[in-house]
């Protein structure tokens, strides 16, 4: 039996979903039968390309968007999992490992969860006296969770506009509009308040009031308002996504809500239309689109990764955000550059470069191992310590798309995106990378040898490793 494009059967049930379609239904508008398209979305069917075309221009799609393969992303994090020294003595080639991803990916992620949980085993705090069962990797989970669905949910779009209107209606200015919406509709009060440190916002008085605290900047402050009206406004919808989900439960739920809460929070801030005519008509210039909406530099970042409506949609964006040790707190990618799962990332890569001019836009051609090439942008920000001796977060958020997608932004003006050479040479993490002249490697690939000679010592010691056996 032949197997399907193993991305093309998910998109095809995505799309159908946004649309709230049941299989029975697409299958009668596509002309064929319900079975047919049942054994497509699970991939053991192959399209035919007449049928893609009919798929592509019922969604408004183009057919090459259904066709992508995401096979490069489940090799990348499968090559990073056999790079571990657990695998030091296997004999898996880069090759094997494609293989998998590509002919079983249900394998594939399979074996990427089992690895999650040994991980989360392998963490201090799973070795105390009252040990939990299960170790899942919460965190990952619902990051796969969004990388599944594109980052992008309809019932929470409208979930959103539908309060968007209501405050809009009031003509109070959207601040203000929300905060009498809270009022009307929940029977509760906003207030500033000196909250301890940490906590943002917090239900007061019997859930009559709501506290922000009094240190945050504006648009983290309007951020919390929006996010306490989204978790009360669109309960039903997150619960239902989550229930949908094969998202590990209980584990999970708390921090899905929150995420998904902050969806609706986005969606509230920057509504999704004129978010999209913004960043189509200012070529994605963050700053100011930021200035429009009241929204943060990172808000706007994140927003923009969620423009995937069907003929609506915007550039297939990856995002990152790491802090100053390295340590990856957000990861999404829709450009096609993978973003390791459980290390950092290249230190070649602008992401990191930015914390030495924060608050600067760091510009950024990157070309992969494979020859793709990308276009980053990279700012640092300093966050929080807005109170006298306050501890402070130093976090650099980088985003970013294909080349080829460049021009569309505003940042990739002057610069000549395939300039020989011109683009900085990076990896996915130095235990998979097969750049061997890279001086600034931390760690030898996974399947190095050492050379025997005492006569040359290269720069950095990993320099002169070579593959394969003795």
């Amino acid at each position: 039996m032949a197997g399907a494009e193993p991305q093309i059967g998910g998109r095809i049930k995505r799309l159908r979903r946004q649309k709230g379609l049941s299989q029975a239904q697409l299958a009668e508008t596509l002309e064929i039968s319900a079975s047919y398209l049942n054994l497509i979305e699970h991939n053991r069917r192959r399209i035919t390309v007449p049928l893609l075309f009919r798929v592509a221009g019922y969604f408004g799609v183009e057919p090459g968007e259904l066709a992508e393969s995401d096979d490069g992303r489940l090799a990348g994090d499968l090559m990073e999992l056999f790079g571990d020294d657990i695998f030091a003595d296997s004999d898996l080639t880069n090759q094997d490992i494609r293989d998998l991803a590509a002919n079983h990916p249900a394998v594939g992620r399979a074996v990427l969860k089992l690895f999650d949980q040994l991980k989360q085993f392998q963490r201090p705090e799973a070795h105390q006296e009252a040990p939990q069962s299960g170790y899942n990797l919460v965190t990952e989970a619902v990051s796969d969770f969004l990388q599944s669905e594109a980052n992008y949910f309809p019932t929470l779009e409208a979930a959103a506009a539908r309060v968007r209107a209501d405050i809009d209606n009031a003509a109070e200015g959207f601040e203000q509009g929300l905060r009498t919406y809270l009022f009307n509709v929940f029977g509760i009060e906003v207030r500033l308040a000196s909250l301890p440190t940490g906590v943002v916002r917090r239900m007061e008085e019997g859930g009559r009031v709501l506290a922000i605290a009094d240190i945050l900047e504006p648009e983290s402050a309007l951020f919390a308002m929006a996010q306490q009206a989204a978790l009360l406004s669109a309960e039903a919808e997150i619960m239902a996504l989550i229930e949908a989900s094969t998202l590990p439960q209980p584990d999970s739920v708390g921090l899905a809500r929150n995420v998904l809460a902050s969806y609706v929070a986005a969606a509230l801030i920057m509504p999704y239309e004129p978010f999209f005519i913004a960043c189509r008509d200012t070529r994605y210039d963050i700053e100011r689109i930021g200035r429009r909406f009241r929204a943060s530099f990172e808000q706007v970042c994140h927003r923009m990764t969620t423009l995937q409506r069907p003929g609506m949609s915007g550039i297939p964006l990856h995002l990152v955000r790491t802090d100053i040790a390295g340590n990856i707190s957000k990861r999404f990618s829709l450009s096609g550059i993978h973003i390791p799962r459980h290390s950092g990332a290249c230190p070649r890569w602008n992401v990191y470069a930015a914390f030495l001019n924060p608050g600067q836009i760091n510009v950024q051609v990157s070309q992969m191992p494979d020859g793709a090439r990308y276009f980053c942008i990279a700012r640092a920000e300093t966050k929080g310590g807005h109170a006298y001796n306050a501890p402070k977060r130093h976090l650099s958020i980088g985003l970013g798309c294909s080349a080829a997608h460049a021009d569309k932004m505003i940042y990739a003006d002057g610069i000549d995106l395939n300039a020989p050479g011109g683009a900085v040479p990076i990896g996915v993490g130095c235990r998979i990378c097969p750049r061997r002249e890279c001086g600034q490697r931390a760690h030898p690939p996974a399947d190095h040898r050492f050379p025997a000679d005492d006569g040359q010592r290269m720069e950095n010691l990993y320099m002169g490793v070579r593959s394969g056996p003795p």
